[in-house]
């Protein structure tokens, strides 16, 4: 058992028969009455996300989840599928649960999938992924990193801010966590 106010985003838990995976837990104190954590929460089954609040103390039952090392092989029709790097099983997963990872995702690329018992729930993918860039426009002979940036469409469809010296074609280094640049990929 875990204490709400010991929710943090990206933990998963159930309740009342649901998974619930937390996207956003803010502690909040309003001006009169008690101290409440404002959730934003994800029902992983059904795909549904919900606000709420729930008292600090209130306890949930914390979900053990298990990672296996996978590939992401394809996508097809409204699926995606992946490969247990060890026994070559495959994993499909609806592309809806998996909105946001799908802008970061290239074919061949490892990830892990995530499981409850036997039942495939979602994917982690790595810190940073390298992405060329789609289009973009052109580059400003003797601009600094300093300046304001400007948007770049990344191969996946990923829309980025980059500095004004990047040009189409080249490789980037993305931060997952924050769908931000980092830095252009080693050569």
């Amino acid at each position: 058992m875990i204490e709400a106010i010991n929710l943090k985003a990206g933990m998963t838990f159930e309740q009342n028969g649901k998974l619930i995976k937390v996207l956003s837990a803010d502690h909040h104190k309003p001006g009169k009455g008690n101290t409440v954590m404002r959730m934003k929460l994800y029902d992983i089954r059904s795909g549904s996300t919900v606000e709420t609040t729930m008292r600090p103390e209130e306890k949930v039952e914390k979900a053990v989840l298990e990672t296996k090392d996978a590939q992401y092989l394809y996508t097809q029709d409204d699926t995606a599928f992946f490969m247990d790097l060890a026994t070559y099983e495959q994993y499909e997963l609806p592309t809806e649960s998996i909105e946001p990872e799908m802008k970061f995702l290239l074919e061949n690329m490892q990830v892990k999938i995530e499981f409850f018992q036997t039942e495939v729930i979602g994917l982690t993918l790595p810190t940073t992924v390298v992405l060329t860039v789609a289009e973009t426009q052109p580059s400003i002979k003797g601009a600094t990193a300093a300046s304001g940036g400007k948007p770049a469409t990344m191969e996946t469809g990923l829309v980025v801010t980059v500095p004004d010296f990047i040009s189409a074609g080249e490789k980037l280094e993305i931060n997952t966590q924050k769908g931000t640049y980092l830095k252009r990929a080693g050569k």
